[in-house]
């Protein structure tokens, strides 16, 4: 107690100098004090709460907004020594203390972080990183905050540095540490390129500045790049670095050898054959000399694109894997998806788009994720025979696949064909009971818009059968519905009559039965009743949301009986396991009282 009193005294000048100025009144004073004595009993209890202090934390960073936006109001900007250090300082002591009781909790140090940020504490946070990442040294994208900071906010090269060499020591194959440590070198390369560049503008002799042509030329990333490629396997770095040099104009002599070192160590990568294909459409690019008219521009394009597909032809002729193939496939994909104006430009696309795929699949070599984007575009293309072949030869060559089969099937359904049967028969064949109810829904929804009544039952009837027992309670459900649109509420109870014995069921299955027989212009209690004892013979020590529904059902029905709400709700707690006696008693209350 006398530590709390301790430091609320020592709120007391700022809070007296923001009567003073005007910034508070004394009624806003005294509410501080007592939320900031409220807070500070939480925060010395025995047993501490990480909550506790994140929400003395933030009051105290509402305090600060608050603060900010009244000192704009009045237009009062002094006096912040006494007032707003006394708090930054506080909200610093308290992360401290909750950093020192949790501090493997990552988070708490980046809210101190992100704080020490927004109200520009450089001094702290320098101290903030520095414990952090004695704790927190196995966690290398802190390294990479801090290296980042320290050389874009501190613009201090050489601490950027220090600290991406401390980090490699503990993590010396992690490539995105040495991604950042590259980048942060021709950074610094390009700084002192531009500060040179200002002195010899200025005409200021460079004798006491040490400009090392070395260093300009960005030959430190260079080492940087060569000790890296050592340690890091996988053409995935390569193209990294590759493409944070490509972002600094005087990078060519190493943008080559990083591409070099690529082509010799990665030659049978799909991703190096990919790079190099798109390389060729930021190239021989028209010169800005020339006034470009819209056919040049399409002409260009086209030339830069076929100089593409013929990297990727030698490409798949090289490394005939469908990794590669699907490389190939995306190029030609994005290109097609651009817009363009010229429509001989978007034909060839297509053309070329299709074609790639043909040859894919005549390799054998087209991934199956492949074949529905294969068949999307013929069939937005209105090549409906050629999308018939191809969902064929699909299921051919994955006939196992359910994805497959679907596809192939809704491709016939649009197209209206007369086989549509056949290959339904064909598809649940192939395909195992197990992952079939796409294939059975889908058969049932098209025959409900094609056959008989009598087919569709029967069909109804045989998928229960043939698909496995969990999967069958969705295809009940369905025949439940089905029945209803069909043939009406005594059809339905007949299906449902036929239905009961023939287990596993869902809740839902009996919540379609009892909201059907709600709709009866005659709905009968007697029949509610049986549909609910059912239900609850299957769900009663599972589900208390029924139980509940049940008590409704007889307190609300004309013809229900209140009396029989005691004998529900002692089989409910009888039945019910768990937590969900606790869940049912408290709805129950509130059932009561009328809040349910």
């Amino acid at each position: 107690a006398e530590r709390i009193e301790q430091r609320l005294e020592d709120r007391v000048p700022e809070l007296e100098q923001l009567e003073r100025v005007g910034l508070f009144t004394r009624r806003e004073v005294r509410a501080v004090l007592r939320k900031a004595s409220a807070l500070e009993y939480k925060i010395q209890r025995r047993t501490l709460r990480k909550e506790d202090f994140i929400k003395y934390i933030q009051y105290e960073i509402n305090l600060l907004e608050l603060i900010k936006k009244r000192r704009a109001r009045i237009g009062y900007s002094f006096k912040r020594d006494e007032i707003e250090h006394s708090i930054l300082q506080r909200v610093h002591s308290l992360f401290n203390r909750a950093i020192g009781k949790w501090k493997d909790d990552v988070q708490l140090w980046l809210s101190h972080v992100a704080f020490c940020k927004q109200w520009n504490a450089k001094h702290q946070l320098s101290k903030v990183f520095s414990s952090m990442l004695a704790i927190h040294s196995n966690k290398p994208e802190l390294w990479i905050m801090a290296a980042k900071w320290e050389m874009e906010t501190q613009l201090s090269s050489e601490s950027a540095r220090h600290l991406f060499l401390r980090a490699l020591r503990f993590h010396p194959e992690c490539p995105k540490i040495y991604q950042e440590y590259f980048r942060m070198e021709l950074m610094h390369a390009e700084k002192q390129r531009k500060e040179k560049k200002a002195f010899e503008k200025a005409k200021i002799d460079l004798g006491e500045f040490n400009y090392s042509e070395e260093i300009l030329n960005g030959e430190v990333a260079r080492i940087v790049y060569r000790e890296a490629a050592q340690k890091i396997k996988g053409v995935e770095f390569h193209l990294a670095v590759l493409s944070v040099a490509k972002l600094f104009n005087f990078t060519q002599d190493l943008q080559k050898e990083i591409l070099e070192s690529l082509q010799s160590k990665f030659a049978d990568d799909p991703l190096t054959w990919d790079y190099m294909a798109r390389r060729e459409l930021e190239m021989g690019s028209l010169q800005p000399t020339e006034k470009a008219t819209k056919q040049m521009k399409v002409s260009e394009m086209t030339q830069r694109e076929e100089r593409c597909c013929a990297v990727f032809e030698e490409a798949v002729r090289a490394v005939p894997t469908e990794n590669m193939w699907k490389c190939y496939i995306t190029f030609c994909l994005e290109r097609y998806n651009r817009k363009t104006n010229s429509e001989n430009l978007k034909q060839k696309r297509l053309e070329r788009t299709l074609s790639v795929f043909n040859n894919a699949h005549e390799s054998s070599l087209l991934p199956e994720a492949l074949y529905k984007q294969w068949l999307q575009l013929l069939l937005e293309s209105s090549l409906f025979e050629k999308a018939t072949e191809v969902a064929e030869a699909a299921t051919k060559c994955f006939s196992l696949s359910v994805e497959m089969w679907q596809m192939r099937l809704q491709v016939m359904i649009q197209l209206k064909s007369d086989n549509v049967t056949q290959c339904f028969e064909e598809a649940v064949k192939q395909v195992k009971s197990k992952g079939a109810l796409t294939l059975w829904t889908l058969w049932v929804e098209w025959s409900e818009g094609t056959h008989s009544k009598e087919d569709t039952e029967a069909l109804y009837k045989r998928s229960l059968h043939a698909t496995n027992p969990a999967e069958s309670v969705t295809m009940k459900e369905k025949y439940l519905d089905w029945a209803y649109r069909s043939g009406g509420y005594k059809k339905v109870k007949r299906v449902f009559t036929s239905l009961c014995e023939n287990r596993p069921f869902s809740l839902d299955f009996f919540r379609k039965m009892i909201q059907i027989e709600k709709e009866q212009e005659s709905c009968k209690m007697l029949h509610l009743r049986e549909y609910y004892e059912r239900a609850l013979r299957e769900f009663g020590s599972t589900d208390s949301g029924i139980w509940l529904d049940y008590i409704k059902e007889e307190l609300s029905h004309p013809h229900g009986k209140p009396e029989n709400c005691g004998s529900i709700h002692w089989r409910a707690m009888k039945m019910l396991e768990g937590d969900l006696v606790e869940d049912f008693v408290s709805k129950y209350t509130l059932l009561q009282t009328g809040h349910l």
